[in-house]
């Protein structure tokens, strides 16, 4: 067995195990709610990240295979146009059936399928498919970190706001049994730092054999003037200071579209933040002051932890009010390995003040995945870094997630960056 047969057959089959895991918790009704068209039910991403292997890999390559249920190909199609209709999305809460046990023997099938095409692949297959599987276990894992996004925002609307987690959210690494806990975030924040940045001709982008999404090629040279960075996040206290100060109540701080949402949604904090009299109806909750609700349930605001579940409208209303701005993503990417520079992954996304478009010479994946990012290229703000439902392993300084302006469901915060 080679090597290379060897290391797929193991990433498969863990990447593929920690969906399973990641669901574990939850009830099959759990599983087939939806709570707003941007997210999905759990059962559909299980079943989603199954179709990508039996379209990408199983039914064009492998001779003979036999799908599961012709229909899951409606079914669980995203936005492949390519692969023909589909089910639409802000539908997918509707489908009861499959029932979440002929899923998983769905996974089942697919799995025992890929595993076996891994094995008796000739040196000429095992070439060709090992970027499209490599592709694919990179795909599952974006839907394991929206597998827990998602369900967060279906609790949230439900009164009894239960936990997900309560002992946090699962590792998959395999020595994660043996890891220490995370660290617990600081009772109050440190002053910011900020760390001079020299600008000048900067490589920005992916190179290399490595993974990397079409989105992060190629690598190109820019030009930076010098600018600051703050060496860590924007912190719950440091945000809690702008609502106090009247942040969502004046409207020169915000950008014209951010503060007609304001206005219309009535928002007033950062989505999950609850006052006392929300918090009083969960069970042994404290009474007063602010509470944000996570994985692990309705809890204490922790002022030292970095703001979470802010839109790009709040976190640039939040850097006019402190008297900065965003950073572009080519300034958060240079500034990664710099001196002092602190919670660069592993706890939010962090918005940048770049809209989302190609590089110069972007050439989207060959084949069905030529629709995997390039068609989303307008109306979006890039944001870098990675969160704490990231999967380990999935980020890199170069990876480049996107959403709409408006969106709060994610683990998205603020990083601030000022001229020079």
């Amino acid at each position: 067995m080679s090597s290379l047969v060897s290391r797929l057959q193991h990433r498969y089959q863990e990447v593929r195990a920690f969906s399973v895991e990641l669901a574990k918790t939850l009830s099959a009704e759990d599983q087939t709610i939806q709570s707003m068209p941007d997210a999905s039910p759990t059962k559909w991403h299980l079943a989603h990240t199954t179709w990508f292997f039996e379209a990408a890999v199983l039914t064009p390559r492998i001779a003979g295979y036999v799908p599961f249920d012709d229909t899951y190909r409606f079914l669980f199609n995203s936005y492949y146009e390519s692969l023909g209709p589909r089910h639409p999305r802000p539908q997918r809460g509707l489908l009861t059936r499959p029932s979440l046990g002929e899923v998983h023997a769905y996974r089942r099938h697919v799995d025992e399928a890929m595993l076996q095409a891994i094995r008796d692949a000739d040196s000429h297959l095992i070439d060709t498919i090992a970027p499209e599987i490599e592709l694919g276990l990179h795909h599952e894992q974006q839907h394991q970190e929206l597998i827990v996004t998602d369900i967060l925002h279906a609790f949230s609307c439900n009164p009894l706001l239960p936990a997900y987690r309560p002992n946090g959210l699962p590792d998959f690494r395999p020595d994660a049994a043996h890891a220490p806990p995370p660290a617990e975030p600081e009772p109050e924040p440190e002053p910011v730092r900020w760390l001079r940045q020299p600008g000048g001709r900067v490589d920005i982008g992916h190179d290399g054999p490595d993974f990397a999404f079409d989105n992060e090629r190629p690598r190109h040279a820019i030009l930076l003037a010098q600018y600051e960075i703050a060496d860590r996040l924007v912190t719950n206290a440091d945000y809690a200071a702008f609502i106090a100060d009247g942040g969502y109540e004046r409207a020169s701080l915000w950008l014209s579209d951010g503060w007609a949402i304001v206005q219309q949604n009535g928002l007033h904090a950062p989505a999950y933040w609850f006052p006392a009299d929300r918090a009083s109806i969960a069970r042994d909750a404290p009474h007063a002051g602010w509470h944000a609700f996570g994985p692990r349930g309705l809890r204490p605001l922790e002022p030292g932890a970095p703001v979470e579940h802010v839109s790009f409208y709040e976190a640039a209303a939040y850097a006019e009010w402190a008297g900065a701005r965003l950073p572009t993503e080519f300034e958060w990417e240079a500034a990664f390995h710099a001196d002092g520079i602190r919670q660069m992954t592993g706890h939010v996304w962090q918005w940048t003040r770049s809209a989302y478009g190609p590089y110069p010479g972007f050439r989207p994946f060959a084949g069905i995945a030529a629709e995997y990012n390039g068609k989303f290229m307008v109306g979006q703000q890039v944001l870098r870094g990675g969160s704490v439902a990231t999967p380990p392993g999935h980020t890199r300084p170069t990876y480049r997630n996107f959403f709409p302006p408006a969106a709060r469901w994610q683990f998205s915060g603020v990083r601030l960056a000022r001229d020079v």
